[in-house]
């Protein structure tokens, strides 16, 4: 971080010392289950419920929060994890078992489902020990506090990530969270809240960043672009050099934050990621949004949003700013209806109720504190039925199960109408879509490696519901015909292993437009 940060960090922790100095208490939560319902994009692909249902346990060390994973029947077996205390290297070592893949140094969520953790009693901090989320589905974490994780110096821990998501990741709420750092990367420290290589559906509400070089990323490179269907709302950035977030390639849904001191640049939409950013506060930040550091541009859709003493750099090869006058160059739709707190108040309301030890109130979506109800007792895994709260697909389709393959696959097919992608069918996003250039044509999905897929569903854009008339969906690498039939929605067929499945649409009427292409293992 520039000295001017670090300098600004040492008054922010001067203020600090005078607090507890003088004894200031916060309100203790006390709980034996995550509180509220998840939100956002952690809502949908069948929801986020953590541990709901499963034992509720007791943990005041690392060591014991593993012991707890290891000690389960089976590594999908619902639990939820209270923890209290101070959780540092000295007290998390690795623990073995059937239903766990732990290790020293972290806490580590690898290979796992269905798990809450959750903060209780007076406080749980993650000391320099950052968590690590790898391979798993189904997560929630809540009311905790992780500070100063370093990847260079002593100790070091997950990278240098207070939170790091990574590997096939799938359904996780990060909520009402405190992360923090004391420097930025030439102190050792990296990203507050990372994902990459193919995170999906996640959500981080009420939470605070502050103190970092970089508050976090979505894709590590500029070619890691399967990581998407992120929701940020109702956090606190404060006195960050960049990245909140920088976004690769995704779709990611901003709206109702603060940001207070952003000094380089705040969210980077780059590599042709696509924003959908309203309401939010920015105050005396510097390139609040737009692409930034690279030539490959992103997307973004803005409204609602206020700009207070935001100062704007000029354009360049490799820096695009959005201001002084931010307009829209993308429209993106999500699929879950979500209440917006006008911008005026948001840095009020979000002070009152982000970070942990605030008692996990929440807006009533009029800029007042509310508290939650507690996370339904009923345990189902993210591959069930959608979360009550996500707004209906605007396909007729049935809700699938299971986790969509095409999501972060490739596509091609044997023609496309102007304005139309190939890509469309693949992007989660019901309001693009592909075409072919006439009546008829062929549209496919691709893995590097093969999948085992033995049901789609294919969903007509808004308007053109029953223009697709004959189909046969066809193994693409051998051309055999897996099923033929009539009419867009869901296709099941015997369980092929396949890297490439084409849907061959033979007749329709007028212009056929698909918006999605999923594919289900089940």
């Amino acid at each position: 971080m520039r000295r001017a940060v670090a300098l600004r960090l040492q008054a922010a922790l001067a203020t600090a010392a005078i607090v507890a100095a003088v004894g200031v208490a916060l309100p203790a939560l006390q709980a034996s289950a995550a509180v509220g319902s998840a939100t956002g994009y952690a809502s949908a692909n069948g929801g986020t419920t953590g541990g709901a249902g499963g034992q509720t346990v007791r943990a005041t060390t690392g060591t014991a929060i593993h012991a707890a994973l290891c000690g389960r029947a089976s590594s999908s077996t619902p639990i939820t994890i209270e923890v209290e205390g101070t959780i540092n290297h000295g007290n998390t070592t690795k623990v073995s078992g059937a239903s766990c893949n732990t290790a020293a140094g972290l806490i580590e969520l690898k290979q796992i489902s269905n798990v809450t953790i959750i903060g209780v009693g007076n406080g749980a901090v993650f000391d320099q020990l950052g968590i690590h989320i790898r391979e798993a589905r189904n997560i929630i974490l809540q009311n905790v506090t992780i500070r100063n994780v370093k990847k260079s110096g002593s100790p070091t821990s997950n990278g240098g990530d207070a939170i790091g998501m990574e590997s096939g990741v799938r359904n996780i709420w990060v909520d009402h969270v405190t992360l923090e750092a004391s420097g930025g990367e030439s102190e050792g420290f990296d990203g507050l809240f990372d994902m990459k290589d193919d995170t999906q559906y996640v959500t981080l509400s009420y939470s605070i960043l502050r103190n970092s070089g970089r508050g976090g990323l979505i894709g590590s490179s500029e070619s890691d672009r399967s990581n998407s269907f992120i929701t940020f709302h109702h956090n606190l950035y404060e006195n960050i050099d960049s990245r909140t977030p920088l976004l690769r390639g995704g779709i990611a849904h901003i709206y109702n934050n603060s940001y207070v001191s952003l000094h380089e640049s705040g969210i980077n939409s780059r590599a042709g990621a696509r924003a959908k950013v309203e309401n939010n506060y920015f105050k005396d930040s510097k390139d609040v949004l737009g692409t930034f550091y690279t030539s490959e541009a992103g997307y973004w859709q803005v409204s609602g949003n206020i700009f207070d003493n935001v100062t704007w750099s000029s354009p360049g090869s490799e820096n695009n700013p959005a201001g002084p006058n931010p307009q829209s160059n993308t429209t993106v739709s999500v699929p879950y209806s979500y209440g917006l707190d006008g911008a005026s108040c948001v840095p009020n309301i979000v002070r009152q109720t982000a970070g942990a030890n605030k008692g996990l109130q929440v807006s009533n979506g009029s800029c007042s504190p509310q508290t939650p109800s507690p996370t339904p007792s009923a345990s189902p895994s993210p591959s069930a039925s959608p979360s009550p709260s996500a707004s209906p697909s605007p396909s007729t389709s049935p809700p699938p199960s299971g986790t969509n393959l095409s999501i972060g696959a490739g596509s091609d097919g044997s023609s496309k109408a102007d304005g139309t992608s190939y890509g469309n069918v693949r992007d989660g996003d019901m309001s693009t879509y592909w075409s072919p250039a006439g009546s008829t044509g062929d549209i496919s999905i691709k893995w590097s490696s093969a999948k085992t897929v033995s049901r789609i569903i294919i969903r007509e854009a808004s308007g053109s519901a029953g223009s697709i008339g004959s189909w046969q969906v066809i193994n693409g690498g051998t051309g055999a015909v897996l099923k033929s039939g009539s009419g867009a929605g869901a296709i099941t067929f015997a369980s092929t292993s396949l890297s490439k499945i084409t849907f061959r649409i033979a007749s329709s009427t007028g212009t056929p437009k698909v918006a999605e292409f999923e594919t289900y293992a089940a």
